[in-house]
């Protein structure tokens, strides 16, 4: 009963920018691109906004475009209407720095369970280079009716 059985990817990309307004998503610019059977792509730009002080895509800004995407993809694979997602544990790993252009976070799932998912969520700049990879795990709670 998840979304992917109910919208086209196109639909499901609308749904996800539509969430996005008057969010942090909404003032870091992210914006998802694509979404598959089994993973969900988001981009975000690499401004002075979202720089550190010396010019470089600040790790915090990096680390929300991951579990952004991650938990949208919960919400895509989950029945949300049961169920409500939460992040509890994200840890990120940092290999490149950025000055500009955008990058991409796409998550795909390791684990999938009742209650308890797990992403792998790699970001990568305009020329597929690997800037951060990170762990994200979700927790979906049944909402009380």
């Amino acid at each position: 009963n998840n979304l992917l059985m109910k919208l086209s990817k196109d639909e499901i990309i609308k749904k996800a920018n539509a969430t996005c307004k008057d969010t942090l998503m909404e003032t870091l610019q992210i914006e998802f691109v694509d979404a598959g059977d089994d993973y969900v792509i988001a981009k975000m730009p690499v401004t002075n906004k979202v720089h550190q002080p010396d010019g470089i895509l600040h790790g915090g800004a990096t680390v929300a475009l991951a579990e952004t995407v991650g938990s949208f993809a919960s919400h895509i694979f989950l029945d949300t209407d049961a169920f409500f997602v939460r992040g509890i544990d994200i840890s990120a790993k940092h290999v490149k720095s950025v000055r500009d252009g955008f990058v991409y976070a796409k998550a795909s799932f390791v684990h999938i369970g009742r209650t308890m998912q797990i992403f792998n969520i790699d970001v990568t700049d305009d020329h597929d280079n690997l800037v951060s990879t990170c762990k994200l795990t979700t927790v979906s709670l049944p909402k009380e009716r």
